[in-house]
């Protein structure tokens, strides 16, 4: 019996490699990986018109959808992209931000109110530092391009927030410069903050906090999922089990090659000192898959979509996700 032939959109990681050479490959599937490294055309083409039968997601479009049942999409709890943000608030030195309370107030730079990352800042905003987010008026446009961030396909907030879009022609980072915006938060830093001494992180000690969180919450934000098209599910239901095995193979080759250091694999000059960090802080494994590994993030991640508005009430994680019994 031939192979399902199944398009699959996703950034070419490290941990996805392997699927995208063919060491790895899905039983009963023909996987063809389409590399697109930019994040949100993927999410756009996805949710606009359901373009790719498997794909890389933004974890709170997917859920928000979920919630108001909406979801024309399956997810399996793989996570092709996770980060801390600590780091990824910027502020203007003039605009008087000296600590997370002092945004309240001020004009804040967003590529997205909706994105993974700002739902993750603005929940360690809130429950860690007590700030009001209702007391900050936010500005919605493309990091360092003029602009919106992309074309999203995304449902409405359930309560009215104070938001503008920039039409300004001019981008964030060009914006925190002039002081049109006193701070910015999102996926990236203004380009500005390696040019401009005036435009620094709000916390530059941010590595430090981030191990400091992680060790006191287990919370490792996680921005992207894997959805599989309903239709494709329902039809194919063996396809979430083939490939969560899959992806789990792959990424236990990726750990495997980075982790052997007789040639470094990745340009950077102390991965040595960051593999035993990955031993101290994660056990040998930075990237777990499955529910149980990842509940306290997924369960804070439903809190704050509940805080900001996406969603109504909490949806179960383990609902979140069809089963792959391996």
């Amino acid at each position: 019996m031939a192979n399902l032939q199944l398009s699959f959109a996703c950034g070419l990681y490290d941990r996805m490699q392997p699927l995208y050479t063919g060491e790895v490959k899905a039983g009963g599937i023909d996987l063809n990986f389409i590399a697109i490294d930019e994040p949100r055309p993927i999410f756009d083409r996805m949710a606009g018109g359901e373009e790719f039968d498997v794909a890389e997601f933004s974890s709170s479009e997917f859920v928000q959808r979920f919630a108001n049942q909406q979801c024309p999409f399956v997810a399996i709890a793989v996570f092709p992209s996770r980060a801390f943000r600590h780091g990824f608030i910027a502020v203007h030195r003039a605009a008087g931000i000296n600590k997370p309370k002092d945004l309240e107030g001020k004009r804040v730079g967003v590529p997205l109110l909706t994105m993974s990352a700002v739902i993750y800042i603005n929940g360690l905003l809130q429950h860690e530092y007590g700030v009001d987010l209702r007391k900050i008026h936010w500005v919605q446009g493309a990091m360092n391009t003029a602009g919106a961030h992309g074309s999203p396909t995304v449902l409405p907030l359930l309560r009215p927030v104070s938001i503008e879009q920039n039409r300004s022609n001019k981008s964030m980072s060009d914006l925190i410069v002039e002081r049109a915006v006193d701070a910015t938060l999102g996926t990236s830093l203004p380009a500005a903050i390696r040019t401009n001494p005036d435009v620094v992180r709000l916390f530059p000690n941010y590595v430090e906090l981030e191990k400091e969180y992680y060790k006191r919450t287990k919370i490792y934000p996680i921005m992207h999922l894997v959805a599989i098209r309903k239709r494709v599910h329902e039809k194919y239901p063996f396809v979430a089990t083939s490939l969560y095995k899959a992806f789990c193979e792959s990424k236990k080759i990726a750990l495997a090659k980075m982790f052997n250091l007789r040639a470094l694999r990745y340009m950077t000059p102390w991965l040595m000192r960051d593999i035993d960090e990955i031993y101290e802080i994660f056990d040998g494994d930075p990237w777990p898959y499955g529910v149980e590994p990842n509940r306290a993030t997924l369960e804070a991640f439903i809190t704050y979509l509940v805080d900001q508005s996406l969603i109504a009430a909490p949806v179960r994680v383990d609902d979140l996700f069809v089963p792959t019994p391996l």
